[in-house]
């Protein structure tokens, strides 16, 4: 089964947070687990580099998510040009190390061109259960079905 979501965020350092809550809030709604803080890491430095480097004064990034099977797909689409480059970071460096953790934790990486703007995105193999009626939501009684 596929599952997709998306949401919009406006190019402001405040939409970091607020698109890490929403994948994770997600995933969680979705069954996906044991890759939480490998997604969390990537949506913030992805999302993070949209709003510093991708989108323009007055546009919007997005977050896009994909469930299917084992799977999971995260894309940050931005309106801006080129193309990212992982760099190498000199020791002193504040930033520069994003694009080579989000190359370290994903299980597949890369960038697509769109006509204005790019799409940045991760692969995670995880777990995924199927949540069953009657789940109370996090931290409830839950009865998971595994799927593979």
């Amino acid at each position: 089964m596929l599952l997709s979501r998306q949401r919009r965020f406006p190019r402001a350092h405040r939409s970091v947070p607020a698109a890490r809550r929403f994948a994770l809030d997600t995933l969680a709604e979705w069954g996906y687990r044991g890759r939480e803080d490998d997604v969390r890491v990537c949506v913030s430095e992805l999302v993070t580099n949209a709003v510093l480097h991708g989108v323009p004064p007055g546009r919007e990034l997005s977050l896009v998510l994909v469930g299917e099977g084992p799977l999971v797909r995260i894309e940050v689409r931005d309106s801006g040009g080129g193309s990212p480059e992982a760099r190498e970071a000199v020791v002193d460096d504040c930033g520069g190390r994003g694009l080579r953790l989000v190359m370290a934790l994903a299980d597949d990486f890369g960038v697509t061109p769109h006509h204005p703007g790019k799409s940045v995105w991760a692969v995670f193999k995880t777990d995924r259960t199927e949540v069953k009626d009657g789940e109370e939501g996090r931290g409830g009684a839950v009865e998971r079905v595994r799927t593979y």
